[in-house]
């Protein structure tokens, strides 16, 4: 698919698309290998905010302009922030991150991340904190922030042990050291790998599918799932019966009855 690259301020910004009921998210610094500025998160926290809160939106999709994701933050920018302990993002948005930083909020809405050519340390993070993630077969991943005497603090040390378990989590976060998309499918850190320019195209297919959906059913049943990782099974059997009620109640639970029973497809509305 293609996409106009907007031009970029010099610290970069972050450029949103609609496309249908789909947001498209690019990191638009290319001349810096889309190193992430203290105004580009900022403005990524404002694009996933506008995701949730626009109910003409039903799914995200990350993307990054130039030949890479990111090739991590740039430290010189970054690291006061880090020494003073001040937060980047303003509190009160949807912190992209999405393991529930206090004074921000969590995401609700599915979002699907396209990864291409570099992504290091904070590319990382932003594609384990999507839903479903697509790489390019040429991406290289590098979760390097002890080579930096930095700890990760945007969600690798949370979902690299979650999704591969504690001894490959422990290989790539200890050593820093490059591994290729295979390497990050067999680590469950990508859902899908495809040949490189087919990347964004396949992201888009996914979201397009997940938007086609019954939105209000696609939120619960994404947080059933965090529910259940975060909280426990019990937690997420606990809103079963009343979740379940609520959809049954909607507008769109009944035109998923007359579809099935026309035998067409279901038109929804999100209400």
């Amino acid at each position: 698919m293609q996409i106009d690259i907007p031009n970029p301020a010099p610290e970069g910004c972050i450029s949103c698309e609609v496309r249908g009921h789909v947001l498209l998210i690019g990191i638009n610094r290319p001349a810096k290998r889309n190193g992430w500025t203290p105004a580009m998160f900022q403005q990524l926290a404002q694009a996933y905010t506008r995701l949730d809160d626009d109910p003409e939106l039903r799914v995200g999709l990350l993307h990054a302009f130039g030949e890479h994701f990111t090739a991590g933050l740039d430290l010189p920018l970054i690291a006061e922030f880090m020494k003073s302990g001040q937060k980047v993002i303003p509190p009160g948005l949807v912190e992209p991150h999405d393991y529930g930083l206090p004074g921000y909020r969590r995401r609700t809405k599915p979002m699907v991340a396209a990864v291409k050519g570099i992504c290091f340390t904070v590319g990382i993070e932003l594609m384990l904190g999507a839903d479903i993630v697509v790489a390019a077969d040429s991406s290289r991943f590098a979760q390097m922030e002890v080579q930096r005497c930095i700890m990760p603090t945007g969600g690798a040390t949370l979902r690299m042990p979650e999704r591969a378990g504690v001894g490959n989590a422990m290989l790539h976060l200890l050593t820093g050291d490059a591994f290729d998309a295979a390497e990050a499918l067999r680590c469950h850190f990508v859902q899908k790998v495809v040949p490189a320019g087919q990347e964004l195209d396949e992201a888009f297919r996914i979201a397009e599918r997940i938007a086609a959906q019954a939105p209000q059913a696609v939120v619960a049943t994404r947080l059933n799932v965090l529910k259940a990782i975060e909280l426990g099974q019990a937690a997420a059997v606990a809103d079963f019966i009343p979740v379940q009620q609520r959809l049954a109640s909607s507008e769109d639970a009944a035109e998923g009855v007359r579809s099935f029973v026309e035998k067409r497809p279901a038109r929804f509305t999100g209400r």
